[in-house]
């Protein structure tokens, strides 16, 4: 099942007719004649909406009445009231993909899909950080946004700090929980992660041609399945969904909020103004003043976390000397 924000036009009309009159029924004649279409496409735009997620009440000699929305991240719903200017103004939405990601990336050269959204109510290869596999099932929101910045490559390495800020933001403001920045880019929960960023750009001449970041949110999983599934892998340190903490909210706030967000923060990037962006970052760190051990390529560091550089990178403290660290896995230790 594919949806996008420019076709199932016939199904979006009859949906929003429906929105608007919710306190009322409405007749089949009604909307036949309101959305001129025959009957026979109203009754196969109700049923499937009703596919969708949607609850639709009809009642014999009265007609249809909406009873409440999906809970799907449909695009039209993500796109209804959306505040960004670019981002998210392009939804693609499936049920089951390999990987946003993937998708993504192969829309991302088109400088007609900057802002696009590619999500999924499920992925079956989720792709994570260095190459790991993201445990991607139904009930999290998973997606991959397209940019073309206009910032400098300069501050590419900043973005994923900064995307994560964006997530850990809007968190905080939708469902009012608060999280944590965990470095690189992961957002925890009570020390445990409950949201990962996965960031891949194309370069050419010293230019950023497109980015493509990936976002997964453990929104309402079954924490105990996942980390069954992850227990034994390498920097496991425990997995949190966003759905213990707050059941009220629905998931379409969050990805709005989120969008926001971002684009605010990517106006910052622009200007280069990146010292807010380390100073709100460092605020929510759970990293930051920590003992930690980092496995990078060139092998493993032991110290103290003492700040992030101006273009990401961690600062260690390690034997009274500052390493600066630009990849790896990190792991808080005591002394």
């Amino acid at each position: 099942m594919i949806y996008s924000s420019h076709n199932n036009l016939g199904v979006v009309k009859v949906l929003s007719f429906l929105k608007s009159h919710n306190t009322e029924y409405l007749s089949g004649q009604d909307l036949s004649d309101v959305l001129r279409i025959s009957r026979v496409a109203v009754w196969k735009h109700i049923k499937k909406i009703r596919e969708m997620g949607y609850k639709i009440e009809s009642k014999q000699k009265l007609g249809y009445r909406l009873e409440s929305n999906t809970d799907l991240l449909l695009p039209w719903e993500i796109t209804s009231g959306l505040k960004t200017k670019v981002f998210g103004k392009q939804v693609y939405y499936f049920e089951s993909i390999d990987s946003t990601q993937n998708q993504a990336m192969r829309m991302a050269s088109n400088p007609a899909n900057n802002g696009a959204l590619v999500i999924a109510e499920k992925q079956t290869n989720g792709k994570g950080r260095l190459g790991r596999k993201w445990i991607s099932p139904k009930g999290g929101i998973w997606f991959s946004i397209i940019l073309h910045p206009q910032f400098d490559i300069s501050v590419i390495t900043l973005f994923p700090i900064a995307s994560a800020l964006a997530l850990s933001n809007a968190i905080e403001k939708t469902l009012n929980i608060k999280s944590e920045l965990k470095w690189p880019n992961d957002i925890t929960v009570n020390g445990k992660k409950v949201a990962g960023m996965l960031v891949d750009a194309s370069l050419e001449s010293n230019k950023i041609e497109n980015i493509v970041l990936g976002v997964g949110i453990n929104f309402n999983v079954d924490v105990k399945q996942i980390e069954k599934m992850l227990k034994d892998t390498p920097n496991f340190y425990g997995v949190a969904s966003l759905g213990e903490q707050n059941k009220t909210i629905k998931p379409i706030l969050l990805v709005q909020t989120f969008l926001n967000e971002l684009e605010e923060i990517c106006t910052l990037l622009n200007s280069k103004d990146t010292k807010k962006i380390i100073k709100d970052w460092t605020v929510k760190s759970s990293t930051i003043g920590q003992n930690v051990e980092l496995n990078t390529k060139e092998g493993k560091i032991k110290g103290k976390a003492i700040k992030i550089d101006h273009d990401g990178a961690l600062i260690i403290s390690e034997n009274k000397k500052n390493v600066r660290v630009i990849e790896g896995d990190i792991t808080y230790i005591s002394k």
